[in-house]
């Protein structure tokens, strides 16, 4: 589904920002103002899951780059972790002939027959912030490498235990491909760098953060010992946090994970976390946006791309069909109030 090129930049533009509740999701929408009676291209995010702080994030960043480039962004996201619940919400978009879905997959198997009708139907389909490498969507938006991301945050966490000592993982969705692939890096790392360290175990607490805290209790009273914690999703990490902070083993129990800093400040300034490695969740948002409208309008990714003055080199894997936003953001309590989010 193919629509005429449009000018990148639209020097004025009149906005529209609503909030349309629909069925169980959320729903967000921004339609511009075009003078040239065209009809704007448009964008519908999919996250995970909706109202976390996260995505929310992500949201204002997509929302930004539809400002700019012209476009219309619709957030649909789902009040739960059931994949069911992203692939009704895909059919229905595809119903209302959208021209592009840019999904974050909760399970990517579970979700590849929606992308594939997708795609067979003419709708353009990109994956952003976890992928489903093996179904059809044309490009993988990767807030940064797994490599970048498992090795600091297990290098975050061994600065504090002086390299040893037992640790554990409290992950989101056990399917999670982005996950997955840093619990992967993680355990390959520490063997490799960090052979007197020990992760003794990984539990799942979808995207919930009062199911992460209580999972973090009990593997510390599984595991006295213990000395470190990883929150490896936006909603576990302040949950392993909570966990040390309420059973009073600050200092001895160090956490690290990749908590938006906002959610983060409280338990970075008390020292229940030590560091959050995360990365510019909103500028996640404003590429998305911006591959999404590159596709619509039959455009190709260089290796390097000028996505906008903030973002003007912007890395491309063509074998993969990945677009990389950068390095990960070390977020400690001297930088937390440079974000706002």
């Amino acid at each position: 589904m193919r629509r005429p090129s449009k000018t990148l930049f639209l020097g004025v533009a009149l906005l529209l920002s609503a909030v349309v509740g629909l069925g169980s999701c959320s729903s967000a929408l921004h339609t511009p103002t075009v003078d040239s009676g065209e009809a704007p291209i448009r964008i519908a995010f999919v996250p995970k899951v909706a109202g976390i702080a996260y995505f929310d994030a992500m949201n204002a960043g997509g929302l930004e780059a539809a400002k700019r480039l012209g476009a219309q962004w619709i957030t649909r996201g789902p009040t739960t972790v059931d994949p069911a619940a992203q692939t009704a919400i895909l059919h229905d978009l595809v119903a209302q002939h959208v021209d592009v879905i840019a999904v974050a997959p909760n399970d990517p198997r579970a979700l590849a027959p929606a992308i594939a009708d997708a795609r067979a139907k003419g709708v353009h389909v990109l994956t952003t912030d976890t992928d489903a490498p093996e179904t059809p969507r044309e490009v993988f938006v990767n807030q940064a490498s797994p490599e970048d991301v498992g090795t600091t945050l297990v290098d975050a966490l061994m600065a504090k235990t002086g390299g040893s000592g037992e640790f554990a993982i409290v992950s989101c969705g056990r399917t999670a491909v982005n996950l997955n692939a840093w619990i992967s890096v993680e355990q390959t790392y520490t063997a490799q760098r960090y052979p007197k360290a020990r992760r003794v175990e990984t539990v799942y607490a979808g995207e919930d953060t009062t199911t992460a805290t209580e999972l973090a209790k009990q593997v510390l009273d599984r595991h006295p010992d213990l000395t470190g914690l990883i929150g490896e999703c936006t909603t576990s990490a302040p949950g392993v946090a909570q966990a040390v902070r309420d059973q009073q083993k600050i200092g001895r129990v160090f956490t690290v994970g990749t908590g938006t800093p906002q959610t983060m400040k409280p338990y970075l300034l008390d020292g229940s976390c030590s560091m959050s490695v995360l990365w510019n969740v909103e500028s996640l948002g404003y590429l998305t946006a911006w591959a999404a409208q590159q596709l619509v309008e039959g455009r190709s990714f260089g290796p390097r791309n000028n996505v906008s003055p903030e973002l003007p080199a912007v890395r491309y894997d063509a074998r993969s069909k990945t677009m990389l936003l950068g390095e990960p953001l070390l977020i400690t309590q001297d930088n937390v109030d440079q974000f706002k989010y």
